[in-house]
């Protein structure tokens, strides 16, 4: 780099005081080639012009000759300097909020959501609650996936259960074995109606007078559509051991899954319904 830039490095990393040989070097390079690049642009080789947040944004997303492991390392490391430095142009970020997955329920509490959907006193609201848990925790359907779906979606076959679904994302889901008998019956009861009753589809509040019977007072908390989905997403994971795999490679955030999942094209339904361990034949 040239001697300009040199010292501007030196001079800022100094007041950042990092802590060790090898953060400081690291440092000094990202300020170093925040130099060079600046002051070839005719900019003050000064902490206030060189640090400010959108001369280093710019930097790292125009800067010619930089891959992108490098660009993400400068952006970090620059900020880390700025906000040692020039505090009072890199105010503290505010957390965003970010939607968690909701807590799946225990099978103790899924039998008991069974066990209330088969005290209900008539016979078609048995099925329809029956057919609503099954749905949620079975297959994973929520809103209007759950709304659409008619007894002629349920169908025997590929070596287990699967639900059509139609819709925004129209797919084949493979059911969990667990809960093939009784999906079937409330299909069977539905025949080509809704499984969880009506007659629109449209209508936003059709799950509600289930979730309501199935709310008994028994130490269940209130039926959540989201928790049930959360449910077989858990199942699933466990079955497909996507826990052990995530452990063994080192992997913590999904986010690179999904970048390497975007690349492969998925298996048929007969091979779905193997890997969701729901391959027996009812």
């Amino acid at each position: 780099m040239s001697p300009r830039a040199a010292a501007f490095a030196r001079d800022v990393i100094t007041r950042a005081g990092p802590e060790g040989r090898e953060r400081a070097k690291n440092l000094l390079w990202a300020a170093g080639k925040l130099a060079d690049w600046a002051i070839g642009l005719g900019l003050d080789a000064a902490p206030e012009v060189l640090l400010h947040p959108s001369t280093a944004e710019r930097f790292t997303r125009c800067a010619p000759g930089l891959s992108p492991v490098a660009r993400r390392t400068l952006r970090t490391n620059l900020r880390f300097i700025g906000r040692r430095v020039i505090p009072q142009l890199y105010p503290a970020d505010l957390p965003l909020p970010r939607e968690r997955s909701k807590q799946p329920y225990s099978p103790a509490q899924i039998a008991g959501y069974l066990a209330l959907a088969d005290a209900q006193p008539a016979t078609g609201r048995r099925m329809r609650a029956a057919g609503l848990v099954c749905l949620g925790a079975g297959a994973g359907l929520i809103r209007g996936d759950l709304r659409d779906v008619r007894g002629s979606d349920v169908a025997c076959r590929s070596g287990g259960v699967v639900v059509t679904v139609r819709g925004a994302r129209p797919r084949t889901v493979p059911l969990l074995s667990r809960y093939h008998a009784r999906l079937r019956a409330a299909a069977a009861f539905a025949g080509t109606g809704l499984i969880c009753g009506g007659a629109d589809p449209g209508r936003r509040n059709i799950t509600n007078p289930l979730v309501a019977a199935l709310d008994g007072g028994s130490g269940l908390p209130r039926l959540d559509t989201s928790r049930l989905r959360a449910t077989w997403l858990a199942d699933c994971a466990d079955q497909l051991g996507l826990a052990t795999f995530m452990h063994v490679a080192g992997i913590s955030c999904s986010q690179r899954l999904g970048d390497l999942i975007a690349g492969l094209e998925p298996a048929g339904e007969a091979e779905a319904v193997r890997l969701l361990g729901a391959a027996r034949r009812p």
